[in-house]
Order: C-alpha cells, then sequence, then structure tokens
C-alpha cells in the first residue's frame, strides 16, 4: 500500500463511486495537514481535494463525514484529536473482553480514539470507521466500537477485501446491497 503517491487506477475506481461529489480542494487539505502537522495518506488526500469531501450515501451506512468532522450524534469535545500523534494500536483490542477494570482501561482507551486518526463515518450504534493518519498503521481504515477495535483488511483476518482506504470502498462499492442504495 502506497501512502504517498495516489494510484491512477484506484481515483478512478473512487471517482466512479463517488461522481457526484463536491471535492474540499487542495488549498483546503494544505491548510488541515498544516494546522494538525500531518500529511493524509493517499488516496484519501486526493480523493478529498478532487472527488469529494464528504458523501451522503456509503460508504460507510451513513455517509462518510467531511475531513475533521465526526458523524451527526458523534459526540462532545473536537472533531479532529491529536493527529501527529502515532495511533497507538497494531492489532485487535477487545477491550470488552479485558479483566481490567475501566479504571485502568481508560488511559489506555483515549489515545485509541483521538491519536493519528480522522473519522471517516459511521454504521451507527457506536461502530465507527477511521483513517489512520499516524504511526505504524498510517494508511490503513479501522473500525472502533464500544466493545473493541479492529483493522480492515484480508490481511488481518478481518474481511476478504484489500486494506486500506481504496481496499476499505471497493468493499463496499461491490457489496450488492449497499451498490443498490445509492
Amino acid at each position: 500500500m502506497d501512502t504517498d503517491k495516489p494510484d491512477p487506477a484506484d481515483l478512478a475506481i473512487l471517482r466512479s463511486v463517488f461522481e457526484s461529489g463536491t471535492p474540499s480542494g487542495w488549498p483546503a487539505v494544505h491548510a488541515f495537514e498544516e494546522q494538525h502537522g500531518i500529511v493524509l495518506p493517499e488516496p484519501y488526500r486526493t480523493f478529498v481535494a478532487e472527488i469529494t469531501d464528504g458523501a451522503s450515501a456509503g460508504p460507510p451506512s451513513y455517509g462518510l463525514v467531511e475531513l475533521g468532522k465526526v458523524p451527526l450524534g458523534g459526540g462532545e469535545g473536537p472533531a479532529v484529536g491529536e493527529l501527529a500523534k502515532p495511533f497507538p494500536l497494531t492489532e485487535t483490542w477487545v477491550w470488552e473482553a479485558e479483566d481490567r477494570p475501566y479504571e485502568e482501561l481508560a488511559p489506555l482507551l483515549e489515545p485509541v480514539h483521538r491519536h493519528g486518526s480522522i473519522v471517516l463515518g459511521t454504521d451507527g450504534c457506536g461502530m465507527d470507521w477511521l483513517l489512520i493518519v499516524t504511526g505504524p498503521h498510517r494508511g490503513h481504515v479501522w473500525n472502533i466500537s464500544g466493545e473493541g477495535a479492529s483493522p480492515f483488511g484480508a490481511e488481518f483476518g478481518h474481511t476478504t477485501g484489500r486494506s486500506g482506504f481504496i481496499g476499505w470502498v471497493r468493499h463496499w462499492a461491490e457489496d450488492e446491497d449497499w451498490w443498490d442504495d445509492l
């Protein structure tokens, strides 16, 4: 997965899936990156700048949120955490299965929700999709729920789809039920 250079074939797929979007433009992307001290991973970076920044129709179930926003009802506090700090996970973590008390887990959970990731959208019921922007999993998409967190992609055993933003979008686009809802 190349997170530094967009693949033209990947961008063509994104354009076909999100053909009627409104992009934010490169100045807005550059300003966001400068403000947070990061460079967004490709192809998401070009997607937001040139194809669309947010979309009402999936993926995920409630659509893509705009860069730096959270889904409606997405809780309190700032929409964007500390993006320059690396996302702390590299493998699935089901904190609900932990034997430790919540007081012990709470300080470990905050970085999972606040460091090195932006919200892509939600499937509802507290199941959010995040794009990792810093750390070892930069460019990967993760699902975070009330029970735990896991990376998306065949290499992690959680789907047959390719990992990363384009693999996540293709997985949704190839799902016949989702496609029919567009």
